[in-house]
């Protein structure tokens, strides 16, 4: 059991690291304290509600199914990429211009919404966690422990999300941190897109 555990933990855990958007879309939230542990507890809830539908076998109607990925790549391209131009906006107008009215500040439903989007339009997150994933799994003497092993590392890595970029805010809320901050998150969105536009297969 214990095997299984930890099996799930690393492998797993590489994964979701690997995960850029969310990745960097949670930091964001949370150097910015905006409802930074709802964007990551959403994070959390989806990863392991995958985890735990693909060793349920919803892999099987995935891969039968390969339209529907395509489409989730397209929509995965549009909005990732909107995100980068709003992030070099960000980098245009400074942190000043962020501060500048409770105009600028997110709802919780509108950073819930993004989180979502961020995390369910990206081809790759299905391509792991509901077939990648269950494929280790299935080699696992205990499945159930696989995915509670799976489950914790997502946990464990966007809860240090949350919490490092929040104590950090104080140090990274400069402006000249700020723009540093939201070009590395544009170019970073930017490339998953151009990535995803150009790899159908994946």
């Amino acid at each position: 059991m214990l095997e299984s555990y930890l099996t799930g933990l690393i492998v797993c855990g590489g994964i979701i690291v690997a995960i850029g958007a969310q990745n960097a879309y949670v930091l964001s939230q949370a150097i910015r304290r905006e409802h930074h542990w709802w964007s990551a507890g959403l994070c959390m809830a989806a990863d392991v509600t995958l985890f735990t539908l693909g060793m349920f076998g919803v892999s099987a109607a995935l891969m039968a199914m390969p339209q529907a990925l395509e489409i989730l790549r397209w929509l995965g391209v549009v909005f990732l990429g909107w995100l980068a131009i709003q992030a070099f906006v960000r980098v245009g107008r400074g942190r000043v211009a962020l501060e500048a009215g409770e105009v600028t500040k997110r709802s919780l439903k509108g950073v819930l919404f993004t989180t979502l989007a961020v995390t369910l339009l990206n081809p790759q997150v299905y391509l792991d966690t509901l077939l990648l994933i269950p494929a280790v799994g299935a080699q696992q003497e205990d499945t159930a422990t696989f995915v509670a092993g799976a489950s914790s590392a997502s946990i464990l890595w966007f809860g240090l999300l949350a919490w490092s970029g929040s104590a950090l805010a104080p140090v990274l809320s400069r402006p000249m941190a700020w723009r540093v901050i939201d070009g590395i998150i544009g170019l970073m969105m930017a490339a998953i897109a151009v990535h995803l536009a150009v790899n159908s297969g994946l």
